[in-house]
């Protein structure tokens, strides 16, 4: 035996016994490199895998819990209520008692360039140039505010105008050959006067020397001019005339008396800052029937209905305008990265029943303006004023053709408005109406026969607002645009990485003690290798070592250990 087994310390093991017993580490030849490196990292991460798993689990659970809370509660949404209600000191109140806005007037005047060629009968019709614009901010408030039980606020509107001469194109001084308002309007008046009137009326426009066509500044045409006939209208009709001086501008921006209840929007969100009624009643006085005289939830500019929807008409009031006119949605736009709808003036507003039967409301005693013109003459006190677009722009062509001088352009001369759909802010505005004078047949007046059943431009105005000032648009892209991207954003991510841990948990559960079974069945195949039988005493033979077909390294160092030394010579 010593001479088969030279290696005591190996023979000894040999007779230790009979069978070769593999480490019990799990076997990694059928495994790749990638493989057994994950194997490694998962057992090493599993180790306490029951507590890792509940902890996956819980945080999955919680991560879908707040995720679908936020989806249901729309946080947003409670937030962007509060936003748009009005109440005492909040920050949407006092942004609309005050607005921050620029809001400018832009007033165009028409001089009239041909006066003493028509006056003498040597043109038919009178020449216009426009003048300006002289430019005007105004500062539009809400004032004396007060809340009322029923969700409405009543509030006194103010606008009064500064002027804003490097932005103007002229001068407020420049002299212009403009209508007198006064005359042309009190020969208006007493056209159907008796006879023995309408002779006191002509001895009055003869010895005063009062003309049709005056030459004034173009402030004073705006803001007011002293005038013989209106100064004694003054004196002897009081409750006709309460002024003694004449400006048309002055006149559209006079509200003395005028109050206007709007709707907090603490009952109804869609309401807030629209108008409830004017001068306490929702309807105005000038017109006999709906829809005409209709101005209950309209807006005055300051804010729009909140939660538009893309088919929505909206209404537009101003007092100058004599009634509240319709919007109509037209496209969308993105401005400061805010969404918004653009609206104009709703096709044939200034129709009076030609095309649309609704406008025939606006006719008086059944006699109808010609199709584009609009008589407002019972809000300026009686005076033959009628409105239009700028040149007479979408009105009967024999209108625009009675007149020279006059060149309407859709884009020059068309309103928009552009309102972000939730809130109802107005992000851009240009409001542009004419002033004209209408004339019924004045061939019974002294000095104005030439202007019988003529109507005559005076002056069109835009009132604009171009852009938010830049802190009130930050503000407001937070609010509507990155407010509710950023509650869409974390809620879709709550959701799907609440889901992921979940997955992620039970696949750890199921795939954790697959492993290790795997592992351990590989160690018990090498283990489970039986030892054969000890063969009786004195017959005991060389042990055979099972080995893997693959593991050549270990054949070879067995078999060096097996291998009979050289005899000694």
């Amino acid at each position: 035996m010593k001479k088969l087994f030279s290696n005591s310390a190996a023979y000894a093991a040999v007779r230790q016994t009979d069978v070769y017993h593999p480490t019990t580490e799990p076997v990694q030849e059928s495994l790749s490199p990638t493989q057994a490196v994950f194997h490694k990292y998962l057992k090493g991460k599993f180790d306490d895998k029951p507590k890792w798993v509940f902890t996956t689990m819980i945080c999955g659970l919680c991560a879908i819990t707040i995720g679908s809370i936020i989806l249901a509660v729309n946080p947003y949404e409670i937030i962007f209520r509060e936003k748009v209600t009005f109440y005492p000191d909040s920050e949407e109140f006092v942004m609309w008692e005050n607005p921050e806005v620029e809001l400018y007037l832009k007033v165009y005047l028409f001089n009239v360039t041909n006066s003493e060629e028509f006056m003498s009968g040597r043109e038919t019709k009178l020449r216009f140039q426009q003048t300006g614009p002289y430019v005007y901010r105004e500062l539009m408030r809400h004032g004396n505010a007060t809340f009322n039980e029923n969700g409405t606020i009543t509030s006194v509107p103010v606008h009064p105008l500064v002027y804003i001469p490097h932005m103007t194109n002229g001068s407020e001084d420049d002299y212009l050959v403009m209508p007198n308002i006064a005359l042309l309007s009190f020969a208006q008046v007493m056209r159907d006067a008796s006879i023995f009137t309408r002779i006191g009326v002509n001895m009055l426009i003869k010895n005063t020397k009062t003309q049709p066509l005056v030459r004034m500044t173009a402030k004073e045409f705006m803001f007011g001019y002293q005038s013989t006939l209106l100064t004694l209208g003054n004196s002897f009709l009081p409750n006709w005339i309460g002024f003694d001086k004449l400006g048309l501008i002055d006149r559209m921006y006079n509200f003395d008396g005028d109050t206007s209840t709007t709707f907090s929007g603490q009952k109804d969100v869609r309401r807030s800052g629209l108008i409830d009624n004017y001068r306490g009643t929702p309807y105005l006085p000038h017109w006999p029937s709906p829809p005409c005289n209709n101005v209950s939830y309209a807006s005055d500019g300051t804010k729009f209905p909140s939660k538009i929807t893309k088919d929505q008409e909206l209404l537009f009031f101003r007092r100058s305008l004599c009634r509240a006119m319709p919007l109509t949605r037209v496209g969308e736009e993105v401005v400061n990265g805010i969404h918004a709808y653009r609206y104009n003036f709703k096709n044939n507003s200034l129709d009076n029943g030609e095309i649309d039967p609704h406008n025939k409301c606006f006719c008086r005693d059944d006699k109808c303006f010609p199709r584009g013109i609009f008589d407002v003459q019972d809000c300026y006190y009686g005076f033959p004023i009628a409105l239009s677009y700028p040149h007479f722009m979408d009105a009967d062509q024999e209108v625009l053709n009675s007149v020279e001088g006059l060149k309407p352009d859709h884009n020059l001369h068309h309103t928009y408005f552009v309102i972000n759909e939730e809130s109802g802010l107005p992000l851009n505005v240009s409001v542009k109406m004419q002033i004209n004078m209408k004339f019924n047949d004045l061939s019974k007046i002294s000095n104005v026969p030439r202007f019988s059943h003529k109507i005559l431009p005076m002056l069109w105005m835009d009132i604009t607002m171009r852009d938010l000032p830049p802190s009130m648009s930050r503000k407001f892209y937070f609010y509507l645009t990155v407010g509710p991207i950023a509650q869409a954003l974390s809620t879709y991510l709550l959701l799907i990485s609440g889901v992921a841990f979940i997955l992620l948990s039970l696949a750890s559960a199921l795939l954790i003690p697959r492993m290790n079974l795997v592992s351990s069945n590989r160690g018990d195949n090498q283990e489970s290798v039986e030892r054969k039988p000890e063969p009786p005493v004195g017959k005991r033979r060389v042990p055979t070592i099972p080995m893997q077909n693959n593991n050549r390294e270990m054949d070879m160092y067995y078999c060096s250990l097996l291998a009979v030394p050289p005899e000694e010579s």
